[in-house]
């Protein structure tokens, strides 16, 4: 096994055991992160109906003109202040914070951060 497929491997076992503990209800949403390579991607999701109830990420027409590259800290810290705000529009002030697996640093803590500063709890 390569050092990637391993890497991977693992990712997706913190991912199960993650998820096996947390669900998001319609009063609760799941706040789920995803990272690739050049971009961020946040939404929040009733568990419970199988609904997204919000989808915001680096690709947003809302971000389009104001970030210079997608895959920094600040691109991700833009995410969550949004995330927060259309959040806090839709009358949601607590969700299931769930890191999809990946570490909590860098943008996945940025994102998170932001979230919390724009009134989010989790």
């Amino acid at each position: 096994m390569s050092a990637q497929e391993e890497k991977n491997r693992k990712h997706l076992r913190r991912k199960k055991r993650i998820r096996k503990n947390i669900a998001g209800t319609a009063e609760r949403p799941r706040l789920t992160i995803y990272r690739s390579l050049h971009h961020i991607y946040a939404q929040l999701v009733d568990d419970a109906q199988g609904t997204t109830v919000l989808g915001v990420s680096t690709r947003s027409k809302e971000l389009q003109g104001k970030l210079k590259t997608a895959d920094t800290i600040a691109a991700a810290r833009q995410v969550g202040t949004l995330v927060g705000e259309k959040a806090l529009a839709l009358k949601v002030e607590r969700v299931v914070f769930d890191r999809n697996g990946y570490l909590y640093h860098g943008r996945i803590k940025a994102l998170a951060d932001a979230a919390r500063e724009k009134g989010l709890k989790f």
